[in-house]
């Protein structure tokens, strides 16, 4: 795979040339070295990276051109968003989609995220073709793959994750989520996400410009292992942290980069998964708890899984109080009825083995007891 090839390609597909600044660069080598000689991708994964990275590069290409047509979209504020942050896994998927129900929030759906260039519109947020689109290659997901849907709630119009957002700048979680690249991880791990976090927020200035309201609700597990970079870029941003049994939680998300990762490689590996995840979800909750002890403790909303399980709409009034905030009687019954459908079975998730993935309970209890002494997280059931 070759850089060049793929820039040339992003250009072709937009009659466009800036990129804007060029921060992208170095994550997308990385990637492009870890993914041409770890990753063991066979045709079909080649094929689908290259479509990826290009898809990647052709947005970037589309929202420089918005903002030099445009430069009054610079003008939009981004004010105290509020954050989800905790391990995959925790509930936070169902905390997301319960802030969904709420037009007084912002959040960011999977179609936009996908493909954010026109710049969404309030007339046609609900109708535009870009939703069915979306749709459509979710379902063939699923068709392929029918468990997915188990693991990962796929909606074109439902709330998705920042990854998508910071993948524009090359420095995201969401290429390690699906295939095995130990070295860009590895960079991953140790650079500036300063940049991207820029990124980031130049895209939801594009995505709010026409389409309000701006008090946003954003939210991905990987905000955590960057979290300093992303205090530089929204230093009024609030948190929201959801908390679970590590036992619940590593497994499964060893689990879904497993089967993730069989789309675009004949290699299987779940001890790679198992060891990646446990190191990775360590990292980033010591780099969390690190930054809420250095004085910012009051910025933080802490969750619980098993108590948003049983009451979830109490939840979500102490997380409204805690905010500064009061749960409309609209949003509050559109959070009642979602959850009446789906929200138990999208929050709880299956049980899956340590053993299968190359751990054991004890050794994940020992490598996550400063996360479960920290927050007191209940470890007496192996499994929720």
């Amino acid at each position: 795979m070759k850089l060049q090839d793929l820039i040339d390609a992003a250009r072709a597909n937009t009659g466009l040339d800036d990129f804007g600044a060029e921060s992208w660069r170095e994550g997308l080598e990385k990637l492009i070295h870890s993914l041409d000689h770890e990753a063991e991708l066979n045709a079909g994964g080649q094929a689908g990276a290259a479509a990826q990275i290009t898809a990647l590069l052709s947005n970037r290409l589309q929202i420089e051109d918005w903002y030099a047509r445009h430069p009054e979209i610079e003008e939009q504020e981004i004010v105290s968003p509020l954050f989800g942050l905790g391990l995959p896994r925790t509930g936070s998927t169902a905390l997301g989609q319960l802030f969904g129900q709420d037009p007084g929030y912002r959040s960011l759906r999977t179609w936009e995220a996908v493909k954010p260039c026109p710049p969404p519109e309030t007339a046609t947020q609900h109708s535009d073709p870009r939703i069915a689109e979306t749709q459509a290659r979710l379902d063939l997901q699923i068709k392929i793959a029918p468990g997915i849907q188990d693991m990962v709630p796929l909606s074109a119009t439902g709330p998705t994750e920042c990854l998508q957002l910071l993948a524009l700048d090359f420095c995201s979680g969401l290429f390690e989520a699906s295939v095995r690249v130990p070295s860009y991880s590895a960079w991953l791990d140790a650079c500036d996400m300063t940049p991207a976090y820029r990124y980031h927020k130049r895209v939801l200035k594009l995505l709010q410009w026409r389409c309000p309201p701006s008090r946003w609700w954003l939210r991905t597990p990987a905000h955590m292992a960057g979290i300093t970079a992303l205090d530089a870029v929204y230093p009024d941003a609030r948190f929201v942290m959801t908390h679970r049994d590590v036992a619940s939680v590593v497994p499964s998300v060893a689990r879904m980069q497993t089967t993730l990762t069989a789309f675009g490689s004949d290699l299987s590996d779940p001890a790679y998964f198992g060891t990646h995840c446990s190191e990775r979800w360590a990292l980033a909750l010591k780099r969390m708890i690190a930054f809420r002890d250095d004085g910012r403790e009051d910025r933080f909303h802490d969750m619980e899984f098993r108590t948003m399980q049983s009451d979830p709409i109490g939840s979500m009034r102490r997380l409204y109080a805690a905010l500064g905030q009061t749960l409309s009687p609209v949003a509050e019954q559109q959070m009642t009825d979602w959850w009446a459908q789906n929200g138990r079975g999208q929050a709880a998730g299956s049980r899956y083995s340590p053993e299968d993935y190359g751990l054991s309970l004890a050794g994940l209890r020992t490598l996550f007891v400063f996360y479960s002494d920290r927050f007191d997280i209940d470890t007496l059931a192996q499994a929720d």
